[in-house]
C-alpha cells in the first residue's frame, strides 16, 4: 500500500503555528526556548521533531507531545518506504 507524501513536521510548525500568530523565527524560538538556528533546521526539515522538541511545542502551541511525534514518524517512515525497493531484504517464512 502506498503512503501518501506527509508534510515535514517543520512545515506543520511555520504554516499552522508561528504564521498566524504573526511570529518571526526568532520570536517563535524565544518563546521555545532554542536557538534560532535549532528552530530554523526544523522549519527548513534539516532536523527532526526530538521528543523534547515535542514537549516544548505542546507547551508552546497547547497541542499534545505525542501528535507531534507522531508526525516526525509518519514522515520519516514515508522517506524510508521512498528507498524499500534498495534495502535487499530477503522475505522469511514458516517451513
Amino acid at each position: 500500500m502506498q503512503m501518501h507524501n506527509p508534510p515535514h513536521p517543520g512545515e506543520v510548525i511555520k504554516e499552522l503555528c508561528i504564521e498566524p500568530l504573526g511570529l518571526s523565527v526568532t520570536e517563535a524560538a524565544k518563546a521555545l526556548g532554542v536557538s534560532r538556528k535549532t528552530l530554523s533546521c526544523i522549519i527548513n526539515g534539516k532536523s527532526g521533531i526530538s521528543p523534547e522538541m515535542a514537549v516544548r511545542l505542546s507547551i508552546a502551541f497547547n497541542t499534545s507531545s505525542e501528535s507531534w511525534l507522531n508526525q516526525q514518524s509518519q514522515y520519516d517512515l514515508w522517506l524510508a518506504e521512498q528507498h524499500r525497493d534498495e534495502l535487499r531484504v530477503k522475505r522469511l517464512s514458516a517451513a
